[in-house]
C-alpha cells in the first residue's frame, strides 16, 4: 500500500503532482478542458497558488452529497487510508487531471439556475478536498460570489488547512466521524482521530452547518462502545442538522484489485437493514436527526 506524509501539517510532496503513466479511468473529467501543456514546475505553482487542481473526475446528483442537485467534483489525493474506502484510485494527488479553477467555475456558472430551481449547489469532495487547499478556497470563494451554495466533504483530517476565509466561503460541510475510539479510528484510516474532533469544534465555534456521516461496517466501526464515544464527541456540536448512517458495502473492490492493493475487508457482509436500523436508533437516542 502507498506510503504517505505522517504529519497532519504536511503540505502535497511535489511527486504527487507528477503525471501517472496510467490510471483507472470512472466518470472522469469528461467536458472540462484539461491543462496538460505546460512545464512541470509552471503546474506546481499554479498549483500552489490554487488556479490549478488535480481532479479524478465530477458528476452531476440529486440527495446525495448536500442538498437538492449539486455538482460534486472529486479532487484527488488523500493522507487516510482507510479500509473500506470505494474510490482507492483517488489516493495520489499524481493520479488525477490538471484542471483550471476557472474552467471549474464556468462549468458551476452553467449549472446555477439549476442549484436555483432545486436549492442545490457544489460539494467538493475526494479524495480529500483539503489535500488542495488553495484550489479548494478559489472554488468556493468564486462558486459564493455567484450565489451558490457551497459544500465541503471532508473527515477533517486535515481541518487546519481550511483557514478562515475558505470557511467564510462554506454553507456546510459533511464531516466524516469514522470512529470515536481513537484505536479504532487508527485501525480504520491510519491516522489518528484529534484533527477530525479539533476542526469539529472549530467549524461549531463558526456556526457553519455540518452533516455527520458515519460507516458502519460489522466488526469494525459497530462495536456499541464505538458508536456511543461518537456520538458523545458530536453531541456538543449544536451546528450538526443530520446524522448519516451508511452501510458498509463492496463495491469498490473491484479497484482495489486493479491496483494491486491488499484489500482487507474482502470477507466481511454488509449490516442487514436491521442492524442499520438498529444503529440508527441508538443515533436518534442521542436526540440527533439520523437517517
Amino acid at each position: 500500500m502507498t506510503s504517505v506524509t505522517t504529519s497532519t501539517q504536511a503540505g502535497p510532496r511535489d511527486q504527487d503532482f507528477l503525471a501517472p503513466g496510467a490510471r483507472l479511468r470512472g466518470a472522469g473529467t469528461g467536458g472540462l478542458v484539461e491543462l496538460t501543456d505546460i512545464e512541470r514546475s509552471q503546474r506546481l505553482a499554479k498549483m500552489r497558488d490554487g488556479s490549478l487542481g488535480s481532479i479524478h473526475s465530477w458528476e452531476l446528483v440529486t440527495a446525495v452529497d448536500g442538498p437538492g442537485t449539486r455538482m460534486t467534483v472529486f479532487l484527488a489525493g488523500c493522507p487516510l487510508r482507510c479500509l473500506y474506502c470505494h474510490n482507492p484510485d483517488t489516493f495520489l494527488m499524481k493520479d488525477g487531471e490538471p484542471i483550471e479553477a476557472d474552467e471549474l467555475l464556468r462549468r458551476m456558472r452553467r449549472y446555477r439556475g439549476l442549484f436555483r430551481a432545486t436549492n442545490g449547489g457544489i460539494t467538493l469532495s475526494g479524495g480529500e478536498v483539503l489535500m488542495q487547499p488553495a484550489f479548494a478556497k478559489r472554488l468556493v470563494k468564486g462558486a459564493k460570489a455567484m450565489g451558490i451554495h457551497t459544500c465541503l466533504d471532508t473527515s477533517g483530517y486535515l481541518g487546519a488547512h481550511a483557514d478562515d476565509e475558505m470557511l467564510d466561503n462554506v454553507d456546510l460541510v459533511l464531516l466524516d466521524v469514522k470512529s470515536g475510539d481513537p484505536q479504532t479510528y487508527k485501525q480504520v484510516t491510519g491516522r489518528e482521530l484529534a484533527p477530525t474532533i479539533e476542526f469539529g469544534n472549530r467549524l461549531a465555534a463558526k456556526g457553519i452547518e455540518v452533516w455527520i456521516r458515519f460507516v458502519l461496517v460489522p466488526g469494525l466501526t459497530d462495536d456499541p462502545d464505538n458508536m456511543r464515544a461518537v456520538a458523545e464527541i458530536v453531541k456538543p456540536w449544536k451546528n450538526v442538522t443530520r446524522f448519516e448512517v451508511l452501510p458498509f458495502h463492496q463495491m469498490g473492490t473491484d479497484k482495489w484489485d486493479a491496483l494491486g492493493l491488499e484489500y482487507k475487508l474482502r470477507d466481511v457482509k454488509p449490516p442487514s437493514p436491521e442492524h442499520t436500523d438498529e444503529v440508527r436508533q441508538l443515533f436518534r437516542s442521542y436526540g440527533f436527526n439520523v437517517f
